[in-house]
Parts: C-alpha cells; structure tokens; sequence
C-alpha cells in the first residue's frame, strides 16, 4: 500500500505564495499519475491540478489556472504545487492524490483510490 506524504502547508497573507510537496513511498508511483484536490470547511473535496507521469501533461481546475502550477520529480517520486497569488477562498486542506492507473487522474474525488493525510493552507485577507 503506497503512502502519500504532503508538506508545505502554512499561513499565508493574500497574495503571497507557498509550495506543497507530496513524496510517495512506492517507487512504481513513478509511472502513475498524481494530483492535488482540496477540501474547504463544509465543503467537497475539489480537483486542483494533475500531471502525467512524464510530467508532459497538466490538468488544473479553472480557479487555480495561472497562479498555480503542478510539478514532478520521479528520481525522488515526488510532486510539487506551487501556489502564487494566493486569495482567501483558497483555505483548505490540501491532499495529495495518486492513481495506479494509466491516463490522467480522475477528476471525482469518488474515483481515487490513494490520498494523502492533508496539509492544511490558510489563506489571510
């Protein structure tokens, strides 16, 4: 069973910025694609942004799209967000997620089948 470790999280102002990482534990999550989805108070669970395991493709929600950007780094089985020009209605907690499937990560939340604990991101006005 893979494990999914998030980091980065904190409190930021608005407009500020701040990096998400998320190591997995298996070396075979090299080749499957991971995301991030976040999760507000009293809200569902939302797709953020995805990469391909060649890190070729990216997919982002329509709220993130230009001031976050997904990264990988296979050699450490790892993937990264960077958040720019954050707002406060981007506090939430933030979960890693990762598929052993092949074609982009599901966008439904009911469709991953391995997350992250979480890191929480608080965003102040």
């Amino acid at each position: 069973q893979v494990q999914l470790l998030e980091s980065g999280g904190g409190l930021v102002q608005a407009g500020g910025s701040l990096r998400l990482s998320c190591a997995a534990s298996l070396q075979s999550f090299k080749i499957y694609p991971m995301g991030w989805f976040r999760q507000a108070p009293g809200k569902e669970r939302e797709f953020v942004a995805s990469i391909s395991w060649t890190g070729g493709r990216t997919y982002y929600a329509d709220s993130v799209k230009g001031r976050f950007t997904i990264s990988r780094e296979n050699a450490k089985i790892t993937v990264y967000l960077e958040m720019n020009s954050l707002k406060p209605e981007d506090t939430a907690v933030y979960y890693c997620a990762a598929a052993n499937s092949y074609g982009p990560l599901p966008t439904s939340n009911h469709a991953i089948p391995y997350w992250g604990k979480g890191t929480l991101v608080t965003v102040s006005s």
